[in-house]
């Protein structure tokens, strides 16, 4: 037992010397926690990290979830509208192909349209409405010296003067704008004056103002302008509205002017001589007006072409139209 004993006391003084001291397993032990631990701090702070940028692109994906629905929505919305027009295009595109292009009514074949079909308030109106127009010498060209030349022309080279061609196309302008309830009568004058197809025609007969046009054709745009002449024309049709496409103040007049004090000097009247002054003009004008301008309440509508030489016809017809309540133009080269 003595030998025992003293074994154990020999073992218990060996494992106390010992206790101070590592072993090299807790070293390494202590050596991995360091490392573990600094690992996890890493890891924290990377999982830190990952959940504030999860947390923003979450923030940035709902924002654009909520962009693709506005998106959406507004596609939506802007089919509807295109499913709309669309259809009120089939719905127009249908009714042009059931419009006939020509009507056994229709008088003139003209493309004009919108805006076209009124020039500066220019309108057709009324209930008999009469076209005027200046046959004369100057309705051929706008120069005086053009005028001249084809004035000692043939007949053929005489209808075929711009102005002349161009007064053409404005009356088919004014007849293809007619109201169909309207009555229409056309006439031409120089020194003498003549209604073209007989005289008030339906405003839609289309036969009718076909034949005028071939009567127009063969007129002859020669002579001297005696307004007068015209205006008796017209009052004999007895019209509601006058619609003159005319150039200048008239050139010629009644014989008996030579009684009349203000014409002692315009021998140009009389055929005493080839000229007439101005001032003349206008009084042979005035005069025209005073004994033979169509009946009050006649509205009264004046195209006005160019020429040279003649700068008091615009205010003289603009004060005879505007006291009618109807229009003066002078339209551009390129109308009709």
């Amino acid at each position: 037992m003595a030998s025992g004993l003293g074994a154990i006391i020999l073992v218990l003084i060996i494992v106390k010397q010992d206790v101070d001291k590592s072993s090299p397993e807790v070293d390494l032990l202590q050596g991995d926690l360091v490392r573990i631990q600094a690992q996890h701090e890493r890891v924290k702070k990377s999982l830190h990290q990952i959940t504030a940028a999860s947390i923003d692109e979450l923030s940035q994906i709902t924002s654009i979830q909520a962009q693709i629905a506005t998106l959406k929505a507004t596609i939506a919305t802007k089919g509807d509208r295109v499913a709309g027009q669309q259809g009120a295009v089939l719905s127009i595109q249908k009714a042009l192909t059931k419009t006939p292009i020509a009507h056994a009514d229709d008088v003139v074949n003209s493309a004009g349209g919108g805006e076209e079909n009124y020039i500066m308030g220019l309108k057709l109106e009324g209930r008999k409405i009469v076209l005027l127009v200046d046959r004369s010498a100057s309705m051929t060209d706008e120069k005086l010296i053009d005028i001249i030349r084809r004035k000692n022309s043939s007949d053929d080279n005489k209808k075929k003067g711009p102005k002349w061609q161009r007064s053409k196309r404005i009356v088919h302008w004014l007849l293809a704008r007619v109201p169909k309830s309207s009555q229409v009568a056309v006439v031409v004058f120089n020194r003498k004056a003549m209604t073209l197809a007989g005289g008030w025609l339906r405003g839609r007969d289309s036969g009718s103002i076909q034949r005028l046009f071939k009567e127009l054709d063969k007129v002859i745009p020669t002579g001297a302008t005696n307004l007068q002449v015209g205006l008796q024309k017209v009052r004999s049709l007895q019209p509601t509205n006058l619609y003159l496409i005319t150039d200048g103040l008239p050139t010629a007049g009644q014989s008996s002017y030579a009684s009349l004090n203000p014409f002692s000097a315009c021998g140009g009247l009389l055929g005493s001589s080839s000229t007439i002054s101005g001032v003349c003009r206008i009084k042979l004008f005035q005069q025209s007006l005073i004994e033979s301008a169509p009946a009050r309440g006649v509205k009264v509508n004046v195209i006005l072409l160019p020429i040279e030489g003649d700068p008091q016809a615009a205010p003289q017809y603009w004060r005879w139209s505007s006291a009618t309540g109807g229009l003066l133009i002078s339209p551009a080269q390129s109308w009709p």
